[in-house]
C-alpha cells in the first residue's frame, strides 16, 4: 500500500544559495504522507518513533513541484515499517515563471523509518 502527495514549492522556501530547499522540507512532507498512510491502514494517525535511514541525493528548489511517496514495507502487530521518497516531477525553466514538466522524476530523497500504532487502534488489515 502507497500515498503519494503533491506539492508545488514556494520560491519563499528557499533559503540557501542556488534558490536551494532545505532538507527538513522534504522531511516534513514525508511526515503528511506518512499520517496519511496511517490514517488509511489503520484509521489512525499513529506516532513516528524515527528514521532508520534519510539520504538527499539531489536538491530541491524553489519553483518545484515534488511527490512525496510512502510506501508500507513491513507491518508488525503494532510498528509500521515506511519507505519514503521524495521526487521532483516539475522544475522552473528560468526566473520568469516558466516551467517544465520533468520527462522523468528526480529522486531528490529516500527515507526509512517506523511509525508505532497505539495498541487500541491497531489492525490485523494488511
Amino acid at each position: 500500500m502507497k500515498v503519494v502527495h503533491q506539492r508545488y514549492v514556494a520560491y519563499s522556501e528557499a533559503h540557501y544559495a542556488g534558490n536551494l530547499v532545505d532538507g527538513a522540507f522534504g522531511l516534513k512532507l514525508f511526515g503528511d504522507a506518512g499520517t496519511h498512510l496511517a490514517i488509511t491502514l489503520d484509521g489512525h494517525e499513529s506516532l513516528f518513533a524515527g528514521y532508520a535511514s534519510v539520504e538527499f541525493l539531489a536538491p530541491v528548489r524553489g519553483g518545484d513541484v515534488v511527490e512525496a511517496e510512502a510506501r508500507l514495507a513491513a507491518k508488525g502487530r503494532r510498528s509500521r515499517t515506511v519507505d519514503f521518497e521524495l521526487r521532483i516531477i516539475c522544475r522552473a525553466v528560468d526566473d520568469s515563471g516558466r516551467a517544465e514538466v520533468l520527462p522523468e522524476p528526480i529522486v531528490a530523497t529516500r527515507a526509512r523509518g517506523t511509525a508505532v500504532v497505539p495498541a487500541d487502534a491497531a489492525t490485523t488489515a494488511p
